[in-house]
């Protein structure tokens, strides 16, 4: 299975994967990033032994998205984004979509008990 396979027919297991390992960060990072006009808030899980990087941002007007990052045997980076579908935003937790949507906002990261997001 390919990495875009994956991110395509599983996104629902590796979203579950990514919260349940930030809930359990104490601290957890919710960070602000931007390029040119798109802004977002930003949680991310690396995985160093695989070369992998896995993120889930919030944009302007609602929008979530899955973002794999990976490096190929070559070391080329590949960046896979997926488009959170409304049944996978239900699934979030509501501390989390709070925290991101203030990051977003204030336009400025933030650092807090990964419990207080899974409520």
């Amino acid at each position: 299975m390919t990495f875009e396979e994956l991110v395509r027919d599983h996104s629902s297991e590796i979203i579950e994967k990514l919260v349940t390992w930030v809930v359990s960060k104490d601290p957890v990072e919710v960070r602000f990033d931007f390029l040119d006009e798109d802004q977002w808030a930003v949680i991310t899980m690396y995985q160093y032994e695989e070369d992998r990087e896995i993120s889930l941002r919030l944009h302007l007007n609602d929008y979530y998205d899955l973002y794999f990052g990976y490096y190929d045997e070559e070391d080329e980076f590949f960046e896979i984004v997926h488009p959170l579908t409304e049944e996978e935003k239900l699934s979030l937790p509501e501390g989390l979509k709070k925290v991101m949507k203030r990051v977003l906002d204030d336009e400025q990261g933030m650092s807090l008990s990964g419990n207080f997001l899974s409520r």
